[in-house]
């Protein structure tokens, strides 16, 4: 549901945090709305997207240090940058998710929104960006 909340985000200025997370629910899990009490958002939801979108600007240079070389952010499909921007946040700042749990996850995603194509360069990159945290740590 992240992924659904951060895309739009992406195209939309004028959509804030809670209602793009409000929308992902709605489209995948309708049930967890109710209309006549306060909405209900995951609290891990809330987190993530908050965490990507305060965090967009590190997440990019991150990114953007281990494409290869010609390649920019720019470049990249929105979902894939999405994608990337997801796992990059639990990677950096989730220590309760194990780095490989955060790029099997990105994989799984790009399974059902992206292509094998884009699936191979999110590995490519999710790997090298695990490599060099792994290094630091």
């Amino acid at each position: 549901m992240a992924l659904q909340a951060l895309f739009p985000l992406d195209f939309n200025q004028d959509l804030d945090k809670k209602d793009a997370i409000m929308q992902a629910i709605e489209l995948e899990h309708h049930e967890m709305v109710d209309e006549e009490q306060e909405n209900f958002v995951p609290a891990y939801l809330d987190k993530l997207v908050a965490g990507v979108c305060e965090h967009k600007a590190d997440l990019d240079e991150l990114i953007q240090k281990h494409l290869k070389k010609g390649w920019s952010i720019k470049r990249l499909s929105k979902m894939d940058l999405c994608i990337l921007r997801i796992a990059s946040y639990e990677m950096m700042y989730e220590a309760d998710v194990p780095n490989k749990v955060a790029l099997n996850e990105a994989l799984e995603l790009t399974k059902t929104f992206s292509d094998d194509q884009s699936r191979k360069f999110v590995n490519g990159v999710l790997s090298a960006i695990n490599t060099d945290l792994t290094k630091e740590a």
